[in-house]
């Protein structure tokens, strides 16, 4: 390469757009089963190194493996959520590669007959500053179990091997290349992330590697017939390094090109620090796997009796919820999305609305005082200690101009935070927050508010018309809070 060739951080925002960018993934989710995919031995995260295993784990001479049909039912689930077709009958493959983290020297995967054909997710994300949709459709959805893990400690001359993770059952979702950039990639795990948790069928926590995605990306010309060569960047478990990985990749790919280089189908690793990616290995073609059925594991058959049953025990997905969040309580587009982020929250959302009749300011409590607490003690709406009950009797007491907003959203939710058991109406009747719509009273401390500042009501009636939000505050802090802030304005405006 000369001293001039162009470099990736050299590529710009121009050059770029010359190129389409061309991206498939293939996620790996695990799931939440008690046990491993084929054996009995514990499907649990963080315990201590090689004590969740045993025979067949580690693949001792002579053992068998058997199906969790748990697994087969959450995989079901999954497909039926995404639009995907069922096979009715289903077989594993060995896949057979070399590792030292895969005891047995293959990994139970499936190829020629995955569990769900077909399908997708609809995704939403921002371009151009618009909010768009578009659906990310599914080439297949198979099960495999999940390889150990090797650990590269610093203070060791050799690597470690933790199997516990042998054996985990995976679903691999393997997208068709329908995505176009790093944010609609991000909102696509983002999307999957979240169904997995409405579905059950695993925490989704990317951080834990319950969920991680092998992103592959090639450029071609806009306006191109054929696909470029991609590039797989290998386990990607987060959806922040995720995108960043694909910004890199997009220059570096840009630079090759334009410098007259062949991009190799490889496979990359993503360097965090630097941000950027580097060569792992050649990719290996589907023939290196020397893919044939598992001889000790019989097809598994789903009867329509199965199958009917596991549809009729789905829950109700996050679009189907954000659809009914705008059209039965009429609140926007926005506050569904925000509102169906988890399937608890859209639960604490709907039993609040069960309460209450004021849906809209029922979502802005939701996104503005509920969501500030949740983010300030790492929890979520599971761990607020507000019931939906007394959330919506906090709505009622605000909207019925009993309280004021400030009042309801700055002194008595920090009661009921400390003291949940409590009624919202008696903690304003006992602290006096409750708002004074008493016309004889609020004049006397309005006319001592404007005897007060006679300079300042001078201003006003010379032009000044932004001092009344300063006359309002007054006459409020007068009140200790418990005016009413409408009736307060009337009185101010005859006055001066």
């Amino acid at each position: 390469m000369s001293q001039t060739a162009l470099q990736p951080a050299d590529v710009t925002d121009e050059l770029l757009a010359i190129y389409e960018t061309v991206i498939g993934l293939e996620v790996h989710c695990q799931l939440m089963t008690e046990s491993k995919l084929f054996t009995r031995d514990f499907n649990i995260f963080g315990t201590e190194p090689n004590t969740n295993i045993g025979p067949l784990t580690i693949a001792l001479p002579g053992t068998l493996p058997k199906v969790n049909k748990k697994a087969i039912e959450y995989a079901i689930r999954l497909g039926i959520a995404c639009g995907s077709t069922i096979s009715r009958k289903t077989i594993f493959d060995r896949k057979n590669y070399f590792y030292p983290d895969l005891p047995k020297g293959y990994q139970i995967s499936q190829d020629k007959k995955p569990i769900c054909d077909k399908g997708g997710v609809t995704i939403s994300f921002k371009h151009d500053g618009k909010l768009q949709e578009k659906t990310i459709r599914f080439h297949h959805i198979h099960l495999e179990e999940d390889a150990g893990k090797s650990v590269h400690d610093g203070g060791y001359t050799e690597t470690l091997l933790d199997y516990n993770r042998a054996g985990t059952p995976l679903v691999e979702m393997v997208s068709e290349p329908d995505l176009r950039s790093a944010e609609e990639t991000g909102a696509f795990v983002t999307e999957i992330r979240r169904l997995v948790r409405y579905l059950g069928i695993s925490d989704g926590n990317m951080e834990e590697g319950s969920l991680r995605a092998d992103v592959n990306v090639s450029l071609r010309k806009k306006g191109a017939p054929q696909y470029g060569t991609k590039v797989e960047i290998k386990n990607m478990n987060s959806i922040r390094n995720m995108m960043r990985a694909i910004a890199f990749e997009e220059k570096r790919q840009v630079a090759m090109l334009e410098n007259g280089e062949t991009i190799q189908q490889e496979t990359r690793m993503f360097d965090v620090e630097s941000g950027q990616t580097y060569g792992m290995r050649v990719k290996e073609t589907m023939n290196d796997y020397r893919y044939f059925p598992d001889p000790d594991l019989s097809p598994v058959v789903i009867s329509e009796e199965w199958l009917a049953s596991i549809k009729d025990s789905m829950p109700a997905l996050p679009q189907e919820l954000r659809e009914k969040f705008i059209t039965k309580y009429g609140i926007p587009a926005y506050d569904a999305s925000v509102l169906t982020d988890t399937r608890e929250l859209a639960e604490y959302f709907e039993a609040v609305c069960a309460k209450t009749s004021h849906y809209k300011a029922a979502s802005n409590w939701l996104m503005g005082p509920v969501k500030s607490y949740l983010n300030d003690h790492n929890g979520d709406i599971q761990h607020l200690p507000i019931s939906a009950q007394s959330l919506a009797d906090l709505i009622e007491l605000n909207e019925s101009g009993s309280v004021s907003h400030s009042v309801a959203a700055q002194k008595i939710f920090p009661v009921l935070l400390s003291e949940p058991t409590r009624e919202p109406s008696e903690i304003a009747s006992s602290n006096n927050w409750l708002q004074n719509s008493n016309t004889n009273e609020l004049e006397t401390l309005v006319d001592e508010v404007i005897n007060a500042m006679p300079d300042k009501v001078a201003a006003y009636r010379k032009g000044k018309k932004g001092l009344m939000g300063l006359f309002v505050g007054e006459v409020m802090k007068k009140s200790n809070g418990a005016a009413d802030p409408k009736l307060v304005n009337q009185l101010l405006a005859q006055k001066l």
